[in-house]
């Protein structure tokens, strides 16, 4: 082999090696769209700009080398600024993992799973207090946390004040007077003596001054405040007993979604320490209040304790039940969250790629609400997404805004809403309805035309609704309504 050959050869290497390195360093995606401009300006091509494709949005009135990145500024021609999509050659479409999906109408469950834990239920909550002031005598080595029956004895407290009225009413009793004896056990009542106490100073005939405080209910100690020998007061409080036949499962429904949840509504729960087994309850209230630091709102919900399983301060994950509604759907995957807005890029034919701006809603397992921005029949990218938005970013390319489009009249019942019913005559309906994004209608009440008199069967004034409605040849005309349960 000649030197020369040597050095030719060397040199064809070096160059194959260099445009691997510059095809490995992220320039794949530039070389498969069909814009991809050059470091200097084409002859004949009006230049409006130069900037940087790593910041787009910083533009230049003359070439050179970029203060942002180690590279060269790039041109903006004149007939690329109306650009509106980016191109891919649709022979390396799938070679780039893109994966197209169909805009769909179809029904979405109103599925809301939020965590929650365990609580004691505030209304199974007994006071143990003393009635008469005296001196405890003996505990029952009781303490917090104990789980206790109902009856089991708390302590014996003597009351040496009682003494006297009770011998008092046995020496009324033994004038066989039916009124005074009356009056006299009525007495020992006001001075706080239990009725099982009264009746055995009745059997026995003889004062006693010493009872056994007991639980009333069976549940567990909260709280203990009695110890052998300690002074009593009226009115003190001995112990706290939380009934544990009934929990509270404490859920933290997120302020985004709460206004799925109702109260009545049934709920499946999940514990982390039974996992395959499901708790059915419904929702008892949700609290007035939210927690400003999490923005969530608690749903109470109240579940059977059978066997005491169910240990305040547990874990687990509510599920909130509820019907299905109709939905404009795409696949969640599919949806671009930049914090400001959402994208999702839509697909043209000719392997042509745009972003559009939507207002999603709802979502259900992998599946989003789209309340504005798409139609249905129109196709999005719901995988390899990133790629193309990062190269229509490049681009300086706009997303189309939000608001009707040419698609949206030719789809019947293209915008959907809910609303109450004020009136309906015929073939007319006037609805007090919610805002409509997509035709930036705030909310008001407006009469509409039914398509068909049969969709207003079962309907009647002050029914809350769920309708889809088109303006075709300029008349707003109902083409779907559905009634909606009571609290959604």
């Amino acid at each position: 082999m000649t030197p020369t050959r040597v050095s030719r050869t060397t040199l064809a290497l070096a160059a194959a090696g260099l445009l691997a390195v510059g095809a490995g360093a992220g320039f794949g995606l530039s070389r498969l769209v069909q814009h991809s401009p050059g470091a200097s300006a084409e002859p004949g091509r009006e230049v409006l700009y130069w900037y940087d494709p790593m910041v787009p949005g910083q533009r230049f009135d003359r070439p050179g080398k970029s203060p942002f990145m180690d590279m060269q500024l790039v041109p903006k021609y004149a007939d690329e600024a109306g650009a509106e999509t980016v191109a891919v050659d649709p022979a390396r479409i799938q070679s780039l993992g893109v994966r197209l999906a169909r805009v769909e109408r179809g029904p979405l469950p109103s599925e809301v799973t939020a965590p929650g834990v365990v609580d004691f239920n505030g209304r199974d909550l007994v006071v143990v207090q003393a009635r008469a002031g005296g001196f405890v005598q003996r505990t029952y080595r009781r303490a917090p946390g104990d789980v206790v029956g109902a009856g089991a004895p708390l302590a014996d407290v003597l009351v040496p004040e009682w003494g006297g009225a009770q011998a008092e009413f046995l020496a009324v009793r033994r004038t066989k007077d039916a009124a005074l004896t009356a009056a006299a056990r009525q007495r020992l009542a006001l001075l706080g003596m239990p009725p099982g106490l009264i009746a055995a100073v009745e059997r026995s005939g003889r004062p006693q001054t010493t009872f056994r405080v007991t639980a009333p209910a069976g549940g567990v100690i909260r709280t203990l405040g009695v110890r052998s020998g300690m002074t009593l007061s009226a009115g003190q409080t001995l112990a706290e007993i939380s009934g544990l036949s009934t929990v509270w499962f404490n859920v933290a429904v997120p302020e985004a979604v709460a206004g799925q949840v109702r109260p009545g509504q049934a709920v499946g729960v999940t514990m982390a320490a039974y996992p395959g087994e499901r708790l059915a309850g419904r929702v008892s209230a949700i609290l007035p209040e939210a927690a400003a630091e999490s923005r969530t709102l608690t749903a109470r919900i109240e579940l059977p304790n059978r066997g005491g399983r169910l240990r305040p301060g547990m874990y687990g994950q509510a599920q909130f039940a509820g019907a299905a509604s109709p939905a404009l759907l795409v696949p969640s995957e599919a949806v671009i969250r930049t914090g400001r807005r959402a994208l999702v890029m839509l697909a043209q034919p000719g392997g042509r790629f745009r972003p559009a701006e939507v207002q999603v809603g709802r979502e259900a397992g992998d599946r989003t609400e789209i309340l504005a921005g798409l139609q249905a029949g129109e196709q999005v990218v719901a995988s390899g997404q990133f790629l193309l938005d990062s190269e229509a970013s490049l681009a300086g390319l706009d997303a189309r805004p939000l608001g009707p489009t040419a698609p949206a009249q030719a789809q019947p019942g293209a915008y959907e809403t809910t609303g109450r019913i004020e009136r309906l005559e015929g073939r007319s309906i006037t609805l007090s309805h919610q805002p409509v994004p997509a035709l930036q209608w705030p909310a008001m009440t407006m009469t509409f035309t039914l398509a068909d008199p049969r969709l207003a069967a079962g309907l009647k004034e002050d029914d809350t609704v769920r309708f889809a409605f088109d303006q075709a040849g300029g008349v707003a005309t109902v083409r779907r309504i559905a009634k909606l349960e009571a609290g959604r």
